[in-house]
């Protein structure tokens, strides 16, 4: 997210890097915010139809789902490491600093989750981030072996609800399975199975109604989930955090390699990933969907090789960014306020597709989700350059700022720096 720290100081390959990456996680978030819940995981649950749907269900899978949001987690990592070294640099209380951070961010999310939309990630963020302070002071390559660690053991973790899921399909498969058993298979499945009518129609009324039932309903019957899902996906993102740090003390994410270096990082990463990727997605659609394989393929075996492509993705933007040039100043700028492009982004989908809004909530197909992906994009873009040429920071980050700091800080820039 954005490092909250001083705007005349900062890294560009970082703000580029992050305005790829809020820019791209809207490319997967976008059926989450427009199609039911199941569709993100399985196409054949809602939104597509022709060829070119399930062509984009495969083009997301294998080049963004999950690159993105680790990305920005890295980016999350290196920009909490810097507030930190700074706030020390400035005589200031590191550990202070940062935990007032979180604990602005935790709110945030709550807010994000409770009342605008059930994807969020930044309740879990901060979560996560408090753990990571601890690490603050490893070197590069104890940060990488204690993430390696942590990715197996989210591997370990996926791969046991993959087993159990296995396990269970062919019990609730005979006739006569218990209430038990299917009230079990449901829960476990919700996610990647194929509604029921009943369901996907109960669904449907939820989001096509007012935002007060919306609401009740994250209130009540999801109350707990921003912590399970953080402890679900804990210590992924408490290994991207710590990669991000590492990325920032090697120069990596700081854009001081060199451009052979990148490239070669760039090579590597995609070689060791894209055949894998393929792979998968191939065995996903020749088992048409189904639930296992979406559990095995999708949940479980891509967490060991997506930070390959994480990484692949970083080198990649930073290596043919470096000329510089209009549109990277606009990605750039774009990346400056992602809190803001983030949250932004969540009111307007919510608005154009939920019903207390214009209600397009189903409408679209999945390859048609993408010509609103775009203009989004248009957004994020025009408004972030203008904006920073005024203002010192985006708005929700001058919010959070002032939240976490204590006394408003100030907005506008001096006469002199425009």
């Amino acid at each position: 997210m954005t490092a909250a720290t001083e705007p005349t100081d900062r890294i560009a390959s970082l703000d580029i890097v992050r305005g790829v990456a809020v820019m791209g996680i809207l490319a997967m978030n976008i059926v989450g915010f427009a199609l039911p819940p199941a569709a993100y995981m399985n196409p054949l649950a809602y939104g597509s139809e022709a060829a070119i749907d399930f062509s984009a269900y495969a083009f997301n899978f294998v080049l963004i789902d999950g690159k993105m949001r680790g990305l920005f987690s890295f980016l999350f990592g290196a920009s909490m490491l810097l507030v930190i070294q700074r706030a020390e640099a400035k005589g200031e209380s590191g550990a202070a600093t940062h935990y007032r951070r979180m604990l602005v961010l935790l709110l945030f999310g709550a807010i994000h989750f409770y009342l605008i939309w059930f994807g969020d990630i930044l309740f879990g963020y901060a979560m996560v981030g408090m753990v990571a302070f601890l690490f603050r002071n490893k070197e590069p390559k104890a940060l990488i072996v204690i993430g390696i660690m942590l990715v197996l053991l989210q591997f370990l973790m996926m791969a046991g609800m993959a087993a159990s899921v296995r396990d269970l399909a062919p019990q609730i498969a005979q006739p006569g399975a218990s209430p038990e058993l299917l009230r079990q298979w449901n829960d476990m499945t919700a996610w990647v199975r194929v509604p029921t009518a009943a369901e996907l129609s109960e669904q449907m009324a939820l989001i096509l109604g007012p935002w007060s039932g919306i609401a009740q309903n994250q209130l009540t019957k999801h109350m707990f989930d921003p912590l399970i899902f953080s402890i679900m996906f804990g210590p992924e993102t408490l290994a991207y955090m710590l990669f991000g740090m590492a990325a920032l003390k090697s120069g990596y994410l700081a854009g001081q390699w060199s451009d052979a270096e990148y490239r070669r990082a760039a090579i590597r990463g995609y070689t060791i990933s894209l055949p894998f990727y393929l792979l998968l997605i191939w065995l996903i659609f020749r088992s048409n969907f189904g639930v296992v394989a979406l559990m095995t393929y999708s949940m479980a075996a891509t967490v060991l090789i997506r930070p390959f492509m994480i990484a692949a993705v970083a080198a990649l933007v930073i290596l043919v960014t470096r000329k510089g040039g209009w549109l990277t100043q606009r990605i750039a700028a774009a990346g400056r306020p992602a809190f803001t492009n983030y949250l932004g982004t969540s009111i307007i989908m919510t608005g154009t597709f939920y019903g207390w809004g214009l209600g397009y909530f189903g409408q679209p197909s999945r390859a048609e989700l993408w010509l609103v992906v775009i203009a989004m994009w248009v957004v994020m873009l025009a408004w972030s350059k203008p904006w920073l040429e005024r203002y010192q920071y985006g708005p929700l980050e001058w919010l959070w700022r002032s939240l976490a700091r204590g006394p408003i800080q100030p907005m506008r820039k001096p006469a002199t720096a425009a």
